[in-house]
């Protein structure tokens, strides 16, 4: 997840079409580094479990944000306060629903299912027919992907959209805070607490399930290429392209998710559930897109958030 800075829209001095090239190879950069993230973290699963993975790689994303951000937590009044701390509980929850839910149903379809978080607030406050089109269609899309089957994992299913629904609330938490905290100290202190809030959870899982070398690795990486990497990458890419495109962009995730998952983890996802995630995709490419052109005095909608959120998130994946 990225915290909602102002950027400009591209480098000066540069041709836009180069400019623009290098954002999208930032962006393409920064959602395979996140999938990989999450891939990697799932090898250290038999060992740790998705528990002890999300510790690890909470601490790492605490120390990175702490770092980034540097919020003056004694400075902070009671009215900045309370979203923080409820920031960080979703921030904590967020992650753990989501690795448990890429543990039972596969990353692809995991990440298919939170994607729908920031979507739905794209289309919840829109009063336009193209978007109630595409609310329609991704409706439809998860209702195939959560169709009964011979192996239908339920619980897996409800974890994703749990996820979901923390990703929506990173949303609409992050806009608070970026009203009542200046740069990234909301986000910073949020991802440190959340880190605080794991120090339990990992003495816990690691006192009952001892970590190898190998399993520590995985998820400090999971840490390193889900959050510190397409923080950073994000950041930079938004000062290359305009933040619709950014936006539309953030369709790549449940593609990538579930490519890296087929190559990495060897999870095989059947055609119907292609087709309901590319549903999905085009949900959010069309919403995207057809905001792009409206008036421009119109006050943004929480889809530009919805794309400056994605990388952060951090705490997301």
């Amino acid at each position: 997840m990225t915290t909602s800075v102002p950027v400009p829209e591209a480098t000066a001095g540069r041709p836009a079409d180069s400019t623009r090239l290098s954002g999208i190879a930032m962006m393409l950069s920064s959602a395979l580094s996140n999938q990989l993230g999450a891939a990697t973290g799932a090898l250290a699963f038999p060992l740790i479990g998705p528990a002890g993975v999300v510790a690890v790689r909470q601490w790492v994303a605490a120390i990175v944000l702490v770092a980034v951000g540097r919020p003056r937590i004694r400075e902070f009044t009671g009215r900045q306060w309370w979203p923080v701390l409820s920031l960080a509980v979703v921030f904590a929850t967020m992650n753990l629903t989501l690795y448990t839910a890429i543990d039972r149903v596969g990353l692809g379809l995991a990440v298919t299912l939170e994607f729908l978080g920031p979507l739905s607030v794209a289309l919840a406050v829109s009063r336009r027919t193209v978007d109630l089109v595409c609310a329609l269609c991704a409706g439809t899309a998860v209702l195939a992907l959560l169709r009964p089957k011979p192996t239908t994992d339920y619980l897996g299913l409800g974890l994703g959209l749990t996820a979901a629904a923390c990703w929506a609330a990173y949303i609409l938490l992050n806009r608070i805070i970026g009203a009542r905290l200046p740069g990234a100290q909301g986000s910073g202190a949020a991802a440190g607490l959340s880190g605080l809030l794991y120090v339990p959870v990992g003495v816990l899982v690691f006192a009952h399930h001892p970590p190898s070398a190998k399993a520590l690795g995985c998820a400090a990486a999971a840490g390193v290429l889900s959050s510190a990497v397409p923080f950073l990458v994000d950041m930079l890419a938004l000062r290359q392209v305009p933040t619709r495109l950014f936006g539309v962009f953030m369709s790549v995730h449940p593609v990538m998710a579930a490519l890296v998952g087929w190559i990495i983890l060897d999870q095989r996802l059947p055609m119907a559930d292609w087709l309901a995630i590319a549903a999905i995709v085009a949900a959010n490419t069309v919403s995207a897109l057809a905001a792009a052109r409206r008036p421009t005095h119109r006050p943004a909608e929480p889809a530009v958030d919805a794309g400056l959120a994605t990388s952060q998130n951090a705490n997301r994946r």
